[in-house]
């Protein structure tokens, strides 16, 4: 049994629902004495307090014996027998565990609380003694005897003084005592019986259950009231010394003294209670840890100017928290504390190559940079920019990097960051002031030298709270770096050793200026071949790792994870692949778990019973068999993809119709085909009369994409070409480059991502810009098997290489 110490004060007053609980009267004590006490009764141990005669308790039961006696006796007599146990820590209470000595109670009302505990109010009647215990299953019952009180004369003189006294110091407790409702005060004058009031009195002394069940004990009324008024000075006492602790620092004080008494009055508070870290045992404290940190001189200085700030200071004001917090960073930091390098080469190459495929030219430039420190051991980190598609790997470089270096490694992503303050801190004056989160996560590293990865640097925002990517610039550039300032610690930090890793999707987002601080490195999309190899060496083990499986459970061949990523994914990374792979380990996680059969090496049937029918036949390239379509190379910010470029004439007056979401530049391309078009049509064998009596409609579909830009320029002279002709496009082509109106085609970017769609596609053939031949020489060759290019220079050629001579099949007769 668990008793909440509810306020009895309350209960003996009222009951918010409905009913009035009266105080007991002298009348209602007296018929409670003349109540013929039953022969056996139910015992309900309590842990924690003990019930006196006429008293209200609140009682919450947890154990199953104390629900099943309560719920017995509410639904019969409602009466049981309360004694209260001798170590609370018992959990199932015998005959030896508990007081033999209790209180007849009555149940009043049982309460279901939200929680599943039953809390029942009881009322204490007689005081009664366990005489034989009948049954201690399913819960105690007894037979009692009544124990008597010896009641010498109520109206003594002596006897109604001591009632007056327990009256009076009654009052004075709830006066001084701040944790007791005024009310109480209304209860105390308004308790006319003086045996309830003595029983009331003991029950809410602040006394032990030991102390409480000795005054339950004593058989004589006037004796309990004397023992009661005992205990009652002692808690007068304890009232009285709190009081003199605190009025002791106000004596002789005038107003410039007022803030160093306060101040006395906490220390003397914390000696009566024995202990409490003091402002001197802060300032130790910090004094200890500063002499532990490789500080410069100038950082020394500067730390024990601020200590001796903080020592002048008084604790009680806001400012020497604020102080405290920014000496707590100061020693936290890890000032000239640097990880050794490992500078295996070997061994950094393993690691690099164990947890990545492909990204040769991100391990080569860590080798390199690793080579130059071995050689070089003062040599500054270099910023590296890893760009390119989401799902290729950028992030998670950062680890297999900071293991193969033996550094720490933190992350700091930064998407969406708007305040400056996140970089550079507040100021310590400002309430709830910090550090930024570039030395928040310094401290967090514990090395000044960790490698810190700026995840998405190409989505820090703008506000009227500044401009984080203005606030970039100090972080980034080596030249200043070195005494990096944090408007929070007020000094410079020095950041030159620490590698800055920064990932990013979209260059073009990036502040120019902090652009031209990092080293660019293109982080491409990957070949099919090589989203299968990642697969089988990344991918599948980890979701059976994750998904509690071995290797045994399941087989996926190198045919079924092609399929997988030709059917099921449409992406330059690896991410939306590692999503369906952990749809086919919980396939066969569930069979395993409901104990169903299944087939452990997967073939393509199951694959479509799992993942369904192939998704994504729109990337493949179409036929060629109606004119004015032709295929497009486009990068978006997830990668490359192709596009189809339609036109059709209809009747009309020669005007031009443009639909699918399209970009202003994108307009532009299609009004400068034509135009060049109408400029050049005897050289096409196009009639002038058609561009009069036609009107053109070109549209690209997937009309709910928005899409910009320049590079479907020929795609656009092609398809316009091809329609006024209604002859064929060349078979399996496709197209990137920007035009003009001289009939230039000029170079475009984001060519790797292009090609690794047009693989994807099945195409055989691209046609780009002459000035473009230098990226593809910077590709591998396995990016390049199966493709034939035609680099071109002028839009005539595009004509000659991309639109047969063959008319369409049902050919317009125009």
């Amino acid at each position: 049994m668990r008793d909440s110490e509810f306020d009895n004060l309350a209960l003996q007053g009222i009951n918010e629902e409905a009913e009035l609980i009266p105080l007991l009267s002298p009348e209602d004590e007296e018929e409670m004495n003349n109540e013929q006490l039953p022969e056996t009764l139910p015992i309900l141990p309590l842990r924690n307090t003990v019930l006196f005669p006429g008293v209200v308790v609140p009682i919450t039961a947890g154990r199953d014996a104390s629900i099943n006696l309560i719920k017995d006796a509410n639904n019969g007599s409602k009466v049981i027998g309360v004694v209260s146990q001798k170590d609370e820590e018992t959990e199932n209470p015998g005959i030896d565990d508990i007081n033999t000595l209790g209180t007849v109670a009555r149940i009043l009302r049982v309460l279901k609380m939200p929680d599943g505990n039953t809390t029942v109010i009881i009322q204490g009647k007689k005081r009664f003694e366990v005489a034989e215990i009948l049954t201690e299953k399913p819960y105690m019952t007894a037979t009692v005897r009544e124990t008597k009180e010896v009641r010498e004369d109520q109206n003594s003189e002596e006897f109604l003084a001591i009632i007056e006294s327990i009256k009076e110091m009654a009052l004075k407790v709830i006066a001084e005592s701040p944790n007791i409702p005024s009310e109480a005060s209304f209860a105390i004058k308004n308790i006319e019986s003086n045996s309830f009031l003595i029983n009331f009195v003991s029950s809410n002394l602040r006394l032990t259950v030991k102390e409480k069940q000795k005054l339950l004990e004593i058989e004589n009324l006037k004796d309990r009231a004397l023992a009661t008024l005992k205990y009652m000075n002692v808690e007068i006492q304890k009232l009285k010394l709190k009081n003199d602790i605190q009025s002791r620092v106000r004596t002789d004080m005038d107003r410039q003294q007022r803030e160093y008494f306060l101040h006395q009055q906490m220390r003397t508070i914390q000696e009566e209670l024995g202990g409490g870290a003091t402002a001197e045992d802060d300032i130790a404290e910090l004094r200890i840890q500063g002499k532990t940190k490789k500080f410069t001189k100038k950082e020394r200085e500067h730390f024990n100017k601020e200590l001796v700030k903080m020592q002048r200071m008084n604790p009680q004001v806001a400012e020497y928290a604020i102080q405290r917090n920014y000496l707590d960073l100061f020693v936290s930091l890890p000032w000239g504390n640097y990880s050794k390098d490992k500078f295996d080469l070997k061994r950094a190459q393993k690691i690099l190559d164990r947890d990545h495929y492909g990204l040769e030219d991100v391990k080569r430039r860590i080798i390199e940079y690793l080579a130059v420190l071995k050689l070089r051991n003062d040599m500054k980190s270099p910023i590296l920019c890893l760009y390119g598609p989401p799902g290729t790997g950028k992030t998670s470089l950062g680890k297999s990097i900071a293991e193969a270096l033996g550094r720490s490694y933190v992350r700091m992503s930064l998407g969406g960051l708007r305040d400056e303050s996140e970089i550079r801190g507040h100021r310590k004056t400002y309430i709830g002031a910090m550090p930024g989160r570039v030395l928040k996560n310094i401290k967090k590293a514990e090395f000044s030298n960790p490698v810190f990865v700026l995840d998405e640097i190409d989505k820090l925002s703008n506000s009227h709270q500044g401009d984080p990517s203005s606030a970039m610039l100090e972080v980034l550039d080596p030249e200043q770096n070195n005494e990096f300032y944090d408007n929070f610690l007020e000094i410079g930090y020095d950041l030159s050793k620490v590698m800055f890793i920064a990932t990013a999707n979209n260059l073009g987002n990036i502040h120019p200026a902090l652009r031209d601080r990092m080293e660019i490195i293109n982080v491409s999309g990957y070949t099919i071949e090589e989203k299968v190899e990642i697969a089988k060496r990344h991918l599948l083990p980890k979701q059976l790792k994750e998904h509690g499986l071995n290797a045994k459970d399941l087989k996926l061949g190198k045919p079924q994870l092609e399929k997988i990523v030709e059917g099921y994914t449409r992406e330059s990374g690896v991410r939306s692949l590692d999503k369906q792979i952990a749809k086919m380990v919980r396939y066969a996680a569930k069979s395993i778990a409901t104990e169903e059969a299944y087939e452990v090496k997967i073939t393509n049937e199951i694959i479509e019973t799992v993942l369904g029918p192939a998704r994504m036949e729109r990337d493949k390239y179409e036929n060629n068999d109606v004119a004015g379509v032709v295929t497009g190379l486009a990068w978006t910010s997830v990668g490359g993809d192709i596009l189809f470029i339609e036109s059709i004439l209809s009747k009309g007056k020669g005007a031009m119709n443009i639909t699918g979401n399209l970009g202003k530049v994108m307009k532009e391309s299609a009004t400068i085909a034509l135009e060049y078009i109408k400029s050049n049509a005897e050289y096409f064998g196009i009639k002038d009369e058609v561009f009069e009596k036609y009107n053109v409609h070109i549209h690209v579909p997937e009309g709910a994409t928005p899409k910009d830009g320049p590079s479907a320029g020929v795609t656009m002279l092609t398809s316009l070409v091809s329609l006024f002709t209604q002859r064929k496009v060349k078979k399996s082509l496709a197209m990137t480059g920007e035009i003009t109106l001289r009939g230039k085609v000029l170079p475009v970017g984001g060519i790797k991502e292009k090609i690794l769609a047009a693989k994807r596609a099945r195409i055989k053939e691209i046609i780009l810009c002459e000035e473009n031949r230098r990226d593809i020489l910077e590709i591998k060759e396995d990016y390049l098997k199966g493709l034939t290019f035609h680099y071109v220079s002028d839009m005539s050629e595009v004509i000659d290489i991309a639109v047969t001579k063959q008319k369409v099949k049902n050919a317009k007769k125009i």
